[in-house]
């Protein structure tokens, strides 16, 4: 039986990783929108990964007998300048993230839920790789965004990227 408090923290975060999904596809909508279609790509897979992340919390819970309830998604609602904005936002949408998951982590420690803190272990490596790359993405556009064939160069390696499904056993 899962911590009240745990428990709604779990579910909380099932509504924030598919806002994330939303948030990612408006990340991609914005980088069509200016012909950067490498960086669109690059966003809507972490839109899938979002979306993939809330139902391995969704799984967690029903396979722990408890309750999920799904709440409205919120609109994303940032407009962007400079495509370096968009980066940032990343970044520090990721920082939120992180904490998040570490205020799980710290709930399920205080009671002693080892389970939870077990299925938590794979978000907290997880969440360290995403701020790498936002962090990593930021960097490159820094470097390279200002000359249009390192943009383009960077545009093409990020549109090779492609999507795989976490491994994570519940």
């Amino acid at each position: 039986m899962l911590n009240e408090k745990v428990h709604v923290l779990l579910n909380e975060q099932i509504n924030k990783e598919f806002y994330s999904a939303y948030l990612y596809l408006d990340f991609a909508n914005y980088f069509e929108s200016v012909g950067l279609d490498g960086f669109a790509n690059w966003y809507r897979i972490q839109a899938q990964e979002e979306r993939d992340h809330a139902l391995l919390f969704y799984d967690y819970l029903q396979n722990n007998g408890a309750r999920v309830t799904l709440e409205a998604i919120a609109k994303p609602d940032k407009t962007f300048e400079e495509h370096i904005d968009v980066l940032k936002a990343g970044l520090a949408h990721e920082e939120y993230v992180t904490s998040l998951i570490n205020d799980i982590y710290a709930a399920a420690y205080e009671v002693r839920d080892f389970r939870t803190m077990q299925f938590l272990d794979w978000f907290v490596k997880e969440q360290g790789e995403e701020e790498k790359n936002a962090t990593d993405l930021i960097d490159k556009m820094t470097l390279f965004g200002g000359d249009p064939k390192s943009l383009y160069m960077l545009n093409s390696e990020l549109g090779a990227r492609v999507y795989t499904a976490p491994s994570l056993v519940l």
